[in-house]
């Protein structure tokens, strides 16, 4: 909680963003840690199996089980830095108004699919997996059932949320510039008439 209040936005990242993005950002946080700690257990573990000689039973399982987490949690962390590969080719032939549809059908699909993947996957992941403490059934044995499935579902529900914020973001743009530009053309409409009747004025003497 604290970290997630805490957190700041470097420059290299996305800067319109809003207090619930801090979520997203502070899982981001932890997921650059989680990367660094894989790559020195896989170092650890080179080290030991190629130097040493002496290869240890936990750190492939325990590299698995970092990048489980760091898979899903860089996922949401794109997602907040509108940084996943789209492809804008039929996005960008379309008017305005049709792009709007489309972001409201692609973030309706998302949120109907975390919501039958959570509603579906409930009661397997929390209840068998969770509860009972399911471990991986190897010599080192983490729990990485226990831990990692739960975590899909935790994930991907705050995937479908940031998505919505995302929406109702675009939404708050267009109808800003929409606003912009209709304050645009009133003022350009008004200078117009005072030129107008300025320009009678000096016709007329």
């Amino acid at each position: 909680v604290i970290g997630a209040r805490t957190v700041r936005v470097a420059q290299m990242e996305y800067q319109d963003w809003r207090p619930i993005d801090r979520i997203a950002l502070f899982i981001g946080r932890v997921t650059m840690v989680m990367i660094i700690s894989m790559t020195l257990v896989m170092l650890y573990e080179v080290f030991l199996r190629y130097v040493l000689e002496q290869p240890t039973l936990w750190a492939n399982e325990l590299t698995l089980w970092i990048a489980g987490f760091v898979f899903l949690c860089s996922g949401l962390y794109a997602m907040q830095q509108r940084c996943h590969i789209r492809i804008f080719l039929l996005y960008d032939a379309v008017p305005r108004w049709m792009q709007r549809t489309f972001d409201v059908i692609s973030t309706l699909l998302l949120v109907i699919f975390a919501f039958f993947l959570v509603y579906g996957s409930f009661h397997q992941v929390f209840v068998i997996k969770f509860y009972k403490w399911e471990m991986f059934g190897t010599a080192f044995d983490p729990p990485i059932p226990a831990t990692v499935q739960p975590m899909i579902l935790i994930i991907i529900t705050l995937v479908a949320a940031q998505a919505v914020v995302e929406l109702a973001d675009r939404v708050g743009r267009v109808a800003q510039q929409q606003g912009e530009f209709a304050e645009g053309r009133h003022v350009l409409g008004g200078e117009r008439t005072v030129a107008a009747h300025q320009a009678r004025e000096g016709h007329v003497e």
